[in-house]
């Protein structure tokens, strides 16, 4: 009766989190395949060029990237352009630089070391020209935006074989994938708001982004797109991209990580056989100091 009780119980909770869940924010988002997850997960550097070619042909015209330097792009684990074609794409914008020798502000071609430069000159012109709100900094937005898959699924996610932490990722592809034309039967989308089926209270304030065919990519050999040119498709790369400007250093701290489990390992591995040495000279753990307590009858 006790382990059904407990059954019961743990079965409730998990369905009375994920019914929260589409209470809160609707359909739980689905759990995508990224080449970043687990333990061993990389990024792929050809994704992240194409996600950063989204960003900066779509997103870039609203949305900033605060925390992100022109520079970045080239270091190892992340998109990984060469140094001359960060300088070279730093160089098409100006950057507001000074004051001069005269006491005044100039604009200057950008340099590596410079900030990507905000499509707006401060958060008053952004609101103003974005109905009121100004659209938040892409930068940590892969880590900033999650779910909750309720009940104990959470416990689940954690456990070491299984490693899901990409909660965020999947929220944001399926938000970019989420928006529908017509609302449900009875639902009410106030002027000014779009209908988005992922996004909490399902009004969003975004009009739909990407659409198909909208950003070229690469060419193969035989003259077709490396990949589909869909906006499943666009989504998936800018997310990795994002994911990428949240977590620069991921896979950094992935291999520091895996190095020090297995030192850990190795030095639990020792510490027993010395144990075992130091008791061995003693008589053994069994029949040691003591052997009267060890006494079988």
């Amino acid at each position: 009766m006790r382990t059904r009780a407990l059954v019961a119980g743990l079965a409730a909770a998990i369905l009375a989190g994920t019914a929260a869940f589409a209470d809160e924010g609707g359909p739980t988002p689905h759990r995508e395949k990224w080449t970043f997850s687990g333990v061993f997960g990389t990024f792929d550097q050809a994704q992240l060029q194409r996600g950063f070619q989204v960003y900066r042909e779509v997103c870039s015209s609203c949305h900033s990237l605060h925390y992100v330097r022109f520079r970045n792009l080239a270091e190892e684990g992340g998109p990984h352009f060469s140094a001359s074609q960060v300088k070279a794409l730093a160089a098409e914008y100006k950057v507001k630089d000074g004051p001069n020798d005269q006491g005044e502000m100039f604009e200057r071609p950008g340099r590596p070391a410079d900030k990507w430069p905000s499509p707006f000159p401060n958060d008053q012109a952004a609101a103003a020209a974005n109905g009121g709100k100004a659209p938040p900094d892409l930068s940590l937005m892969a880590k900033a935006r999650t779910f909750g898959r309720g009940g104990l699924w959470f416990v689940i996610d954690w456990l070491p074989f299984v490693g899901y932490t990409e909660q965020g990722p999947d929220y944001l592809h399926a938000l970019l994938n989420g928006y529908k034309e017509t609302p449900p039967e009875g639902f009410q989308v106030p002027e000014g708001g779009h209908y988005n089926e992922y996004y909490p209270g399902h009004v969003i304030a975004m009009p739909k982004p990407l659409s198909d065919g909208q950003v070229t990519y690469a060419k193969g050999a035989d003259g077709q797109p490396v990949v589909p040119e869909t906006v499943d498709q666009y989504s998936r790369d800018v997310t990795a991209f994002l994911m990428w400007t949240a977590e620069p250093h991921m896979l950094a701290r992935k291999e520091l990580g895996l190095r020090a489990i297995i030192f850990l390992l190795v030095l639990a591995g020792l510490l027993y056989y010395v144990k075992k040495k130091v008791w061995s000279d003693v008589g053994g753990e069994t029949h040691g100091l003591q052997p009267e307590l060890h006494k079988t009858s």
